[in-house]
């Protein structure tokens, strides 16, 4: 790992979800509430839509540090707040960008601070995943 200054942002990027990947991630997971594939149930309980798996968007968020990390054996810890839900609509899909900044350092470790957003609004609160320093 290079040298680490608080603040340096480490890597980004953008995800793409659509239904697909809904029905892809609910096989893997077994998570097949139909509030991640049906409109109807979704409006019937009061949402604005199809949301995406939350654990899904947890999962996709601290891959975005995976090439930078090299090893994930090396995380820590991993911790977020569920802040907003993410609309998947069936044509558009759903753009998550993600970007992940050094928020901490220590001697052994650093906590990397993930800024998660769709459609320009937070989505997981307090994201930070504690990795070992190489």
């Amino acid at each position: 790992m290079t040298e680490l200054t608080v603040g340096d942002v480490i890597a980004e990027r953008t995800v793409h979800l659509t239904r697909e990947s809904l029905v892809r991630y609910a096989g893997a997971s077994g998570d097949f509430n139909p509030i991640h594939y049906r409109d109807d149930v979704a409006k019937r309980v009061g949402l604005d839509g199809v949301l995406a798996h939350g654990m899904l968007t947890m999962g996709l968020a601290v891959g975005t540090i995976g090439e930078w990390l090299g090893d994930p054996g090396r995380i820590i810890d991993y911790a977020v707040n569920f802040s907003k839900p993410v609309v998947v609509d069936a044509d558009g899909g759903a753009e998550v960008q993600v970007s992940a900044k050094v928020g901490q350092l220590d001697d052994e470790t650093a906590r990397i601070d993930l800024t998660v957003s769709f459609d320009g609004v937070s989505v997981l609160g307090k994201a930070q995943v504690r990795v070992r320093r190489a």
